[in-house]
Formats: C-alpha cells, structure tokens, sequence
C-alpha cells in the first residue's frame, strides 16, 4: 500500500500561487506593494496571528494526516521530531514492540524516499518555513514600526531555526562536510518558477542564510514576548550559539550562549531531584513549546509527549506499553552522588518460586530522590509503578505529569526547547575549543557542582578529553529533550548500543558518520522539484545488522 497521497508543504510548491509583481499575504490575498506599506504603517498588528502561528505550528495535531491516511500517533508536533532523533541514536532505549511509534527509528527502517519520518521532518520545518516567509513578504527589511520589527525579527530566527534541523537531518555535520548537498533552501523571494527547480544547497550556503538570518533577527529582537513560546533575543543568541558550535566558531558560540542565558537560571539541584521538565515557567528555559488543556493534541488524549514519554502518566503508551529508557552503559557512568542519577528508576527483579521473572520493584529504587511512589485511589495507597505497570529498570522519571500529578490522564505539559543548562554546556565546549582550558574546567565546574553533583570535579585535562565531558555531561542533562544524536553526528562519534539494554536485534555499533543516519529528501519532492533527481538524492543503503 503506498503511504503517499498528497504533496503537503513541500518547498517547491509553496510559492506557486505568487505572481512577479504581486505580494501574498498570509491570508491568501494579494497585495500591491502600495497596500502593504498601508498595512505596515497603518495596522502592524496584522501580523499578529500569524506569529502566534509559528508557535502553534510545532505543536499541530495530525498535520500530516491526509498524506497518512489517518492518524499517526507521532503526530503532534516538534517534540515528537525530537523523539524520533532520540530513538535513532544510542542513549534511548525503548521496546521493540508494535505499540512503540517510535520503532522505525529505533530500528533504522526510516531511512526511505517514502519514509513516513522523512515526510514528517519535511512538513513540519518547511511548513514553518513558509509560515515565516509569508510574514517576512509583509515585514519587510524596511520596517519602522516597533511590532513589525519585532515580527520580522521572529520569523527570521524561526526560519533560521528550521533550516538548522532540516541541514542536520539531511546531511552531516557542518565541519568536513561544507561543500555536500544539504537541503533546497526557501525564502520570501523565491518565485514560483525558481521553487519549482530548486536543487539541494550546499551545507555552507544553508549555514550562511541560518548565520545571516539570526544576525537580523538579533538586530530587531529584544527580551519582550507574550510567552516563552514565542522567540525573543535571547533565544536567537541561543540558535546563534548553536550554530556557531557546529561550525566550530569557538569564541562566537561561547559569547553567544552568555548572551542567551542573561536572565535565566539553571534548574536547581532541588528542582530536579523530583520529576520536573513539564513547565514553561522554570526558571531555566529560555523557549519552548507551551501547551494548554485546550490544545488539540491534550484533547486527543494520547497524540502528545506525556503520552509517550512521561513514566506517570494516567493516559498514554509510555508507563506499560513503550517507556523510554537511558543506555545503561550511560547510567552507569553517573556518579551516585549526582541528582540526575535519579532521573531513572533502577527497579529489583521479581522471582517466583520457579525463577521466573515476574516483574520489577521500584519502590524507592530512584537514588538521591525525595519524593513518595505513593498513588492514592478511593483511600488506599498503591505503588505508582505497580499501578501503572512499569516494565524494565532504567525507565526515565525525568519527566514529570501535568500538574505533577500521578496517574493524571490530562497530558497538557510544555516541552522544553532551549534551557540555560544547554547554553552553559556550549559556553564550556566553546572556551576549551578556542584553548581557554581553565576557563571551560571552571565553567563546567560550576555547573555541576552548584546544580547536580557537590562533590563533582572534572579531571579532562586537554581540551579534547574536556569536550568530550561535556559530552558526557550533555547525554545526561539533555536526555530526552532531542540533542543526542545530533551531538554525536556534530562530534563524529560512532554509535554503539552493544552491551547496553537494547533489544538484541537493534544493538547495533556503527562507525561514525555510516551514511544509515542521514534521511532521505521524500520521493513527492524530488517528483515535483525538477531541481533534485533520484541520483541527487541521499544514498539508500541497506538496514543495519546487530
């Protein structure tokens, strides 16, 4: 059966409706240039839905549904993308099983011109990416009025943002790889015709427009939003600094990620001996995907990521069905006197009299946690993993319910997308790369022994053995929040999940850069887009073996 019906936001169709000497404007009109410095003198907050729109984007329901044929019940957003480069790399383990969505990844089966993955990446980036150049058609360079600037400023950086996952996903790491073939790349000028013929560009010129991009954007941004949902300066020195990290402009990447963290502060180390990470208000994040009991995706019930990834919740796939788990190799290289040890449940084997297995105990079993397993129903007090039916040790307790609420089956928690953890974690990477040694080892000093672990002291001594600490430091801190795979694509690191808590038959251990974790252009584009041919296309190649 093809999966396949519809060509759904593809770059190369989204200007088709646009005449030479006629703007469109999000609402589907068409303006003269005239009608438009109206509009941007007269009523600057035309914009305003549709900004608010970049944000409502990444958490969509169902928005690839008419190409699916139904409902994929992946389909909620940008946190699901997230998941799904999670599952691909080799810090999270999840059943092998037809009730985890996330299978595909998990056996690299994605990896196709029809992938359903592949689609998915395509509609959600491009999509946003069309979103934010029809409001730059509008906002235009030009712009005086306070509001345009600062929506111009928006969709520059959430344009920029895009491109900098579709460039990861479709091709490898900036460094090594400049001149390779990345992604066709988009904006307010292209025409119908260029659209339509619009060849894949090289790594460089997509970084170039990402860089150029976030420039502007910090150019007409200040720290004022309505929500954390929204863009502001600070996040766009953030994906700045992001950017800066993969081209390897050291001093860049360090000043930026201090700039993007003015005004944030890290989860403290009492915050996080509990489940947390469910609330756009912390103190420590600087974006994310703010979600409300209303939204869509919370009243679908099950289409959200508390459903598939938080261990407490009373409604969703992840307690009994598909949990999410840490590399065991991983969590065994975490201090016991570091608060994230907690982040994960160990649980004791059960035995009946025969020695067969039964289940696992997980009564308490969450060092240096401080919180009860305790669920109370009609009275009584049942254990939470019991009641829920948790099914293996390593199972992730990162993620708090809504509400912090056991067993709550309203699955309305915000995703965080940028924390100021991360941006501590580039500044050291950055200060050890550029040679400032000392500087990282007190950066990532302070961190962790203020924040996770008192009794933490790095001992990297190069900036090599430095860089990879931190590694280490951002597998454990940012698990489950989408940067693992990228992060060993970015430091070209094989990925092996031998010896670990993988299934046998996906334990696979692969060189660096196998050309298995790139995805492919989807087979609609190159149909439509006389630019890319079948040849031009990412390599298909056979699935791996364990």
């Amino acid at each position: 059966m093809k999966l396949y019906k519809y060509l759904y936001l593809l770059p190369s169709f989204a200007f088709m409706v646009t005449s030479c000497d006629l703007d469109e404007i999000p609402e589907g009109g068409t303006i003269t240039s005239d009608q438009k410095d109206e509009i941007q003198s007269k009523d600057p907050s035309k914009l305003k839905a549709d900004v608010i729109g970049l944000s409502s984007n990444l958490i969509k329901y169902n928005s690839i549904g008419e190409w699916y044929g139904g409902t994929a019940h992946f389909d909620f957003g940008f946190a699901s993308a997230c998941m799904m480069y999670d599952t691909s790399g080799m810090d999270m383990p999840s059943e092998d099983t037809g009730y985890n969505w996330y299978r595909s990844q998990l056996r690299m089966t994605d990896r196709t011109e029809t992938g359903t993955n592949t689609y998915y990446f395509w509609n959600l980036f491009y999509s946003e990416i069309k979103m934010a150049n029809d409001i730059l058609k509008v906002a235009t360079a030009d712009v005086e009025d306070k509001a345009l600037k600062q929506y111009r400023g928006q969709a520059l950086a959430t344009r920029a943002w895009s491109y900098l996952n579709l460039v990861q996903i479709y091709q490898f790491t900036y460094k090594g790889h400049e001149n390779a073939p990345a992604v066709p790349i988009v904006t307010e000028e292209t025409t119908g015709e260029q659209a339509a013929s619009n060849p894949r560009a090289t790594v460089a010129a997509v970084y170039d427009l990402i860089m150029k991009d976030l420039t502007d954007a910090i150019g007409l941004l200040t720290a004022d939003r309505d929500s954390k949902d929204q863009v502001n300066i600070n996040v766009a020195y953030g994906l700045r600094a992001r950017a800066n990290l993969l081209m390897q402009n050291w001093q860049d990447a360090a000043t930026d990620a201090e700039k993007a963290m003015e005004g944030y502060t890290p989860y403290s180390r009492n915050d996080v001996s509990k489940p947390s990470f469910n609330d756009s208000n912390a103190s420590s994040w600087i974006w994310g995907n703010v979600v409300t009991e209303t939204n869509d995706i919370v009243q679908s019930g099950i289409l959200n990521f508390p459903s598939h990834m938080c261990s407490f919740t009373g409604n969703g796939y992840a307690p009994g069905y598909a949990g999410r788990y840490i590399n065991s190799k991983l969590y065994s290289q975490i201090p016991d006197t570091d608060v994230r040890k907690g982040w994960w449940a160990l649980g004791d084997p059960v035995y009946d009299e025969n020695n067969k297995l039964l289940g696992y105990d997980f009564t308490g079993k969450c060092p240096n946690v401080d919180w009860t397993w305790k669920y109370n129903y009609q009275g009584v007090d049942y254990n939470i993993a019991d009641w829920l039916g948790w099914q293996a040790p390593y199972l992730n307790v990162k993620f708090g319910p809504y509400q912090n609420v056991y067993n709550n089956a309203t699955n309305a928690c915000d995703f965080p997308m940028m924390r100021a953890e991360e941006m501590i974690l580039i500044k050291a990477e950055a200060q050890a790369m550029a040679g400032n040694v000392s500087g990282a080892k007190s950066t990532l000093e302070n961190f962790v022994k203020n924040y996770r672990d008192p009794s933490y002291v790095c001992s990297a001594s190069s900036a090599e053995a430095l860089q990879d600490e931190i590694w280490f430091q951002r597998r454990v801190e940012l698990w489950g929040e989408g940067f693992s795979f990228f992060d060993m694509m970015r430091l070209k690191k094989p990925m092996d999940r031998t010896g670990a808590n993988y299934a046998s038959n996906v334990a696979f251990n692969l060189p660096a850069e196998s050309q298995i974790f790139l995805w492919l252009i989807p087979e609609d584009e190159i149909n439509n887009n006389s630019g890319i041919s079948k040849d031009d296309n990412n390599p298909v190649v056979s699935v791996p073996t364990a």
